[in-house]
């Protein structure tokens, strides 16, 4: 009698898993897929990989296509594209540029101005797309073209800087230590008896302490998430899923949190771009104005008979896409330390493979911020260890091509499966 009971159970609760994985299954491989392409870096460079200084590289040297990535996924998933974002940053890079060295004004004043213009250029080529019903390809690639031009026009094939060394700290800043430094382990010393470099173990306490607190609020958001879905009746994936899930992503973010603290603490500008993640997810899951994207995504002609304004919030959304490219252009000229003519081409390339590979479809109406900010991280992580193997950067374009066309075919599978 009793065996008779436990098998049915056993087979329900396999066919749950089952179901579980099929329907979280970019969610769950998109984390598999950044711990095995880490891991094989890992084993083929040596573990240079992870070494702190390279990690906090791949932070900077990702943190505009990031930047940029959350606003190309609104684009993406409101069912659009926007070719020019590269074009537009390496603009807003050289009017920034000009306005600090060149007239000498206030890095805060400047940076404001620049973001401004780009709102301004995202919304022009909103209004075109919206209300002039052109195709976001169209009007986005004469973007392209046009500020690709304005660039040299500016600069006139010069190169401009440095610039302040308050507005460096954008990206090359890192948080300060208000606490003090924690020693796990003294650095040896040489026969002078200096300290040899990279022989200790000091760790920076207020990275530790912050990014403690950002795992616990992560935590916490999480658990109350799916409390929320339960009481309003909706099946989550299994518990033990979501333990799992958890552990795994929180791992992630505390050994990344260790390497950061082992060396000069938390960058200024991954404090930069959580704020933005934090904002943009609290958009896209809390507010009307993110899930009308989805909705308009989705089926455009049954959100408009819904009421939604699509026009509006096609405008809305290349604005807020201009901004974040001239933000990104902004850390990206800091970075350099200079605005060049040919900054910025290239980018939205690595930025729309960035959002496609963290699982947002093709055809609109899909897609999440965590996968997208994933998504830049994995380009990023194979750009770094691809590098450090000494790929040649022939190859590497090859490679990263296969990478978006088995994501974006890997999508579209799982749609016709459906």
């Amino acid at each position: 009698m009793s065996t008779e009971v436990a098998a049915p159970t056993t087979n329900a609760g396999r066919a749950s898993a089952r179901d579980a994985l099929k329907e979280n299954l970019r969610e769950y491989g998109l984390v598999i897929a950044l711990i095995a392409i880490m891991g094989f870096f890992w084993f083929t460079t040596n573990g240079v990989l992870f070494y702190s200084v390279n990690l906090t590289n791949i932070v900077l040297q990702n943190s505009y296509i990031i930047v940029m990535a959350l606003g190309m996924l609104l684009v993406i998933v409101a069912g659009h594209i926007d070719l020019s974002v590269g074009s537009v940053s390496g603009f807003i890079g050289a009017v920034g540029a000009v306005l600090m060295v060149d007239y000498g004004m206030n890095p805060l004043l400047a940076a404001a101005i620049s973001i401004a213009i780009g709102a301004v250029i995202g919304g022009a080529q909103g209004y075109f797309i919206a209300y002039m019903k052109i195709p976001s390809f169209i009007v986005t690639l004469a973007g392209l073209l046009v500020f690709k031009g304005l660039v040299l026009f500016m600069l006139g094939g010069r190169s401009v800087g440095p610039f302040p060394t308050e507005f460096q700290l954008l990206s090359s800043g890192f948080i300060p230590d208000l606490i003090g430094p924690i020693t796990l382990m003294a650095p040896s010393l040489n026969a002078a008896g200096a300290p040899i470099p990279n022989s200790g173990i000091i760790l920076h306490s207020t990275t530790l302490l912050v990014g403690l607190l950002l795992v616990g609020l992560m935590l916490f958001l999480e658990i109350r998430s799916r409390r929320e879905r339960e009481s309003h009746g909706y099946e989550g994936e299994p518990f033990v899923f979501f333990v799992l899930k958890n552990l795994v992503i929180s791992a992630i973010l505390l050994f990344l949190i260790y390497k950061f603290a082992s060396y000069r603490g938390l960058p200024n500008v991954l404090m930069v771009m959580a704020v933005l993640i934090a904002a943009f997810m609290f958009m896209t899951k809390r507010m009307t104005f993110g899930r009308r994207i989805y909705a308009m995504g989705g089926n455009e002609k049954a959100a408009k008979l819904s009421g939604i304004n699509t026009e509006r919030l096609t405008f809305f959304v290349f604005t807020i896409m201009g901004m974040l490219a001239a933000l990104a252009g902004l850390i990206y000229a800091a970075r350099l330390n200079m605005a060049t003519p040919k900054a910025g081409q290239g980018l939205e390339l690595d930025v729309i493979a960035a959002v496609f590979v963290g699982g947002a479809s093709a055809l609109g109406g899909v897609g999440q911020v965590t996968g997208a900010v994933i998504g830049a991280f994995i380009m990023g992580v194979m750009n770094n260890g691809m590098g450090i193997m000494g790929i040649n950067i022939d190859w590497q374009q090859m490679i990263k091509g296969i990478v978006l066309l088995g994501a974006v075919a890997f999508d579209l599978y799982n749609k016709k499966k459906a």
